[in-house]
């Protein structure tokens, strides 16, 4: 174990997107080679579900029915038992979860105030675009953890339901007001450069861009793809 401590991201050039072929199909791969040590995973997934929380909860305070309130809490109370997973992980190695966490902090708080959204409608959709997408990345980035502590981290990722209440929530706002659907439309297309940018810069990336981006680029299109099974499913154009 004591070698994967070691093992930290070399220091990169920002991320940047490439043109990607989303009619390819995709092989379910995973990115393993370039996944961070033990620490760095825990620690910069760890505070994004902190963000998650953050996220849910403003978008649940600013919610006007009880009923969406309700649903919002207890989604947010899946993130939060994550979170507590992911936690209980850094513990387990005997590492302070703070000294583990703060180095991510400004990234993913950045993060959450460019993808946070002005109405609550915005902030649930969101919610359900980042963490959905960031929870199908973090499970197939896990594969280069040592193997009980993959097991177990993917284990904490799939606790719990969050796609299907945030959907209904979604739903029944479309469902009520027809033209929302197309802001969120535009909304969601804005989010996923965002939440892909914060993706890639967990992954610890090598000096040959080429073999990276051929590990990358397979994942990042099936990422795409469930995104856009997502918003299909709410009918909105993704």
């Amino acid at each position: 174990m004591a070698s994967w401590f070691r093992r930290r991201r070399p220091r990169v050039e920002a991320p940047t997107l490439t043109p990607r072929d989303t009619a390819a199909a995709a092989l379910r791969v995973d990115l393993a080679d370039l996944a961070p040590a033990p620490d760095l995973f825990l620690g910069h997934c760890a505070a994004l579900h902190l963000t998650f929380v953050e996220q849910l909860t403003t978008a649940m305070s600013n919610a006007p029915r009880v009923a969406d309130k309700d649903a919002l809490a207890r989604v947010t109370g899946v993130v939060l038992t994550r979170y507590l997973a992911l936690v209980a992980e850094i513990e387990r190695l005997q590492l302070d979860k703070s000294d583990i966490m703060a180095p991510h902090l400004d990234g993913v708080e950045e993060f959450e105030r460019r993808t946070q959204g002005n109405s609550w409608q915005e902030q649930v959709a969101s919610a359900h675009v980042t963490i959905g997408f960031l929870t199908d990345f973090w499970i197939r980035l896990a594969a280069g953890l040592p193997a009980e502590l993959r097991d177990r981290a993917v284990a904490a990722l799939g606790n719990g339901d969050l796609d299907g209440p945030v959907h209904r929530v979604l739903e029944r706002e479309i469902a009520a007001n027809p033209p929302l659907a197309s802001r969120l439309a535009l909304w969601c297309r804005r989010l996923v450069g965002d939440t892909m940018l914060q993706a890639r810069s967990a992954l610890v990336l090598h000096d040959d861009p080429a073999r990276d981006e051929s590990k990358i680029e397979p994942v990042f299109t099936e990422l795409v793809a469930e995104h856009t099974r997502r918003m299909d499913r709410l009918g909105l154009t993704a």
